[in-house]
């Protein structure tokens, strides 16, 4: 896992903040200096809290964990994206859904709905319907693809979220406050990092340092999941060589079990010879 160089950073333009009137005195601790009216974000303090927030998240993908990725700002939208889909992680780029978190359930029936449609194709049932009934159907299956398309497979409440900007997104990081998920976000010098559990500071406007600062998170990610399916694989091998060794072990085991018998047996045979003379 590679954490990107100061350097790297730099070229980004992570270290650009937002200009002076605008900023978030919580954020001072993350503040270089200010130049020409724009606060500089200290990169040293960026990449340390990126390599740890990558630390945790690659234990989390490790154990199977899930990763809500939120980023609804136009110059995110396609990378974050496309970063969350490479490790099989939901995401939310459209309109974030109120009580998404806080009211699950009803985002869950929402998401059902959409598969009771795409039944209806399937099985013919969809054909039968009027046309007017059917470009119903068809615009409301589409409006619910663009906002619930991407969480289809969340099942249960994400193990946390990832956010881009918690100023535009701070209905989902509240939602996750009062739900007690943690969040990882990318905070610039004009939002309050006391409401995000990971801080990364960085230039959340550039699409540059958002795929730099994302695609480390997720590169970690990548390898923690690589790592659990090596383990999987290391589990599987072991438990298939305990199952070819168990006929063996059961083997040596009866051995065992008849030893004491055939000796017993064996000290038997002089006493019944010796007692067939007298019989006679």
């Amino acid at each position: 896992m590679a954490t990107p160089t100061f350097e790297q950073l730099l070229e980004a333009g992570c270290h650009f903040g937002h200009l002076k009137r605008k900023w978030n005195p919580a954020m001072a601790p993350y503040i270089f200096m200010e130049r020409n009216g724009i606060h500089i974000i200290d990169l040293y303090k960026t990449q340390a809290k990126l390599e740890e927030a990558a630390k945790v998240l690659r234990g989390m993908a490790k154990s199977g964990k899930k990763v809500l990725f939120v980023a609804t700002k136009k110059q995110a939208k396609q990378v974050i994206a496309d970063l969350a889909a490479s490790v099989g992680m939901p995401y939310v780029i459209e309109r974030w859904p109120g009580g998404m978190l806080t009211n699950f359930p009803t985002i869950r029936k929402a998401v059902r709905k959409m598969t009771s449609i795409d039944k209806m194709t399937k099985d013919g049932t969809f054909d039968n319907l009027s046309k007017r009934e059917r470009l119903q159907i068809t615009r409301q299956r589409a409006k619910l693809e663009k906002t619930l398309g991407s969480i289809a497979d969340l099942n249960r409440l994400p193990s946390a979220l990832f956010v881009v900007d918690v100023l535009k997104e701070h209905i989902a990081v509240a939602e996750a406050n009062r739900l007690g998920i943690p969040v990882f976000a990318m905070v610039d010098t004009n939002s309050d990092p006391n409401t995000v559990d990971y801080v990364i500071p960085a230039n959340d406007d550039a699409s540059k340092s958002i795929e730099l600062v994302a695609g480390a998170l997720v590169a970690a990610m990548a390898e923690g999941l690589e790592e659990r399916k090596a383990e999987k694989l290391d589990n599987e091998a072991a438990e298939a060589q305990a199952e070819a060794q168990a006929p063996r072990r059961e083997r040596r085991r009866v051995r065992r079990n008849d030893a004491p018998a055939a000796e017993e047996a064996a000290e038997e045979a002089p006493a019944a010879e010796e007692e067939a003379p007298a019989a006679e």
